[in-house]
C-alpha cells in the first residue's frame, strides 16, 4: 500500500514563497514520475509539475514556469515544490501524486497514487 503525505501548505501574501513536501511510503517502481496537481474552488484539478526519477527531467504547466521548481530526493521517495512569486490565482488545494513505471510525467493518466492535499492560500 502506497501512501503519499504532503506538508508545507499555508497562507502567504502575493509575491511570497512556500515550499511543499510530499513523502511516499511503500513500494513504487524506481522508474517513476512524481508530480504536483492543484484544484481551486469551483475548478477542475490541473496538473502543475512533474519530475522523472531517472534523470530529474522536470515539466511544468505554462502558468507556473519560472516561478515554481519541482525537485526530488529519490532515496527518501520525497518530492518538493518550491513556489515563488505566488499569485492569488495560485490559491488551491495542492496534491502530490506518483506514477510508478511511468516516464511521461506531464500526462495525467499514469498517476495512480495520490496524497490527501494541502491548502495553499495567496492573498492580494
Amino acid at each position: 500500500q502506497v501512501q503519499m503525505v504532503e506538508s508545507g501548505g499555508g497562507s502567504v501574501q502575493a509575491g511570497g514563497s512556500l515550499r511543499l513536501s510530499c513523502q511516499a511510503s511503500g513500494y513504487i517502481h524506481s522508474r517513476r514520475c512524481m508530480g504536483w496537481f492543484r484544484q481551486a474552488p469551483g475548478k477542475d484539478r490541473e496538473w502543475v509539475a512533474g519530475i522523472y526519477s531517472r534523470d530529474d527531467t522536470a515539466y511544468y504547466v505554462d502558468s507556473v514556469k519560472g516561478r515554481f521548481t519541482i525537485s526530488q530526493d529519490n532515496a527518501k521517495k520525497t518530492v518538493y515544490l518550491q513556489m515563488n512569486s505566488l499569485k492569488p490565482e495560485d490559491t488551491a488545494i495542492y496534491y502530490c501524486a506518483a506514477a510508478g513505471g511511468w516516464s511521461r510525467c506531464e500526462e495525467w493518466s499514469g498517476y495512480n497514487f495520490w496524497g490527501q492535499g494541502t491548502q495553499v492560500t495567496v492573498s492580494s
